[in-house]
């Protein structure tokens, strides 16, 4: 473990309700490190967006708790949310259709599973919640890739180790799930199996998440596969609507 990662994260603990500020030497009294040590810590966290600076004179300095934690808490809130709201609908579609049903999120430039209902079915995927893929792999991760921001989509493929001629045809998949709101994929995962997902949109009208069904291939044909579309668009629409989309 990375030990100065460590201490200046455990510099962020020391400030509370009580004592929102502190200063340079207070903070080194209470840690009992040198003060070099401290200051390079805090700098680092300052540099960062952790900490603000309230206070540098010569004789000490003052600090703060940064926006980039409120940024990180209100993600983390965000997500939560997310996940209370859409695990009954989740339920419900598993219910209907028999199939897994996941939640997807990016973070980090990577599609994130946050959420899973397992189906019945003796034969079935076995995924797990925290899982990770490549945006560009999968009818989950897809959906999410599509409605990113121009430029943040075309650095994201711009900078994955994949072939050209694969690359042209996500682009072109894209525009296409951007058209019909909806990605469908086959074996991109894993081998002899189809993956359908719908974005879900929050009170911005901004795609915040996608709802991912996916199963053996023999299962996703003809009349059911058209059902297991409706029903899942359809779950995706109530999960939005939760989130205050309209």
């Amino acid at each position: 473990m990375n030990q100065s990662i460590i201490k200046a994260l455990g510099l962020l603990d020391l400030f509370t309700e009580e004592e929102p500020e502190l200063s340079l030497k207070e903070i080194t009294e209470r840690v009992q490190l040198p003060k070099p040590t401290v200051y390079r810590l805090l700098t680092s966290l300052e540099y960062c967006g952790f900490l603000t600076k309230t206070m540098d004179s010569e004789y000490d300095k003052r600090y703060k708790l940064g926006l980039k934690l409120m940024e990180l808490g209100q993600l983390v809130s965000e997500q939560l949310e997310l996940r209370k709201v859409a695990l009954p609908y989740m339920k419900k579609l598993a219910n209907e259709i028999n199939e897994v049903v996941h939640l997807v999120i990016v973070n980090h430039d990577e599609a994130v599973y946050i959420e899973k209902v397992e189906s019945t079915h003796a034969v079935r995927l076995y995924t797990r919640i925290g899982k990770r893929s490549p945006l560009y792999l999968g009818s989950g991760p897809k959906s999410l890739l599509a409605f990113l921001p121009d430029k943040k989509r075309k650095e994201i493929l711009d900078t994955a180790t994949i072939r050209p001629l694969y690359k042209n045809q996500i682009i072109n998949e894209i525009e296409e799930i951007k058209r019909n709101e909806f990605a469908i994929s086959y074996g991109e995962q894993d081998e002899g199996t189809t993956g359908i997902s719908f974005p879900i949109y929050d009170y911005h009208r901004k795609v915040i998440a996608a709802l991912a069904v996916s199963g053996p291939s023999y299962r996703f044909e003809g009349a059911h596969l058209e059902m297991i579309k409706e029903t899942t668009k359809k779950s995706a629409k109530e999960i939005s609507s939760e989130m205050g989309y309209r």
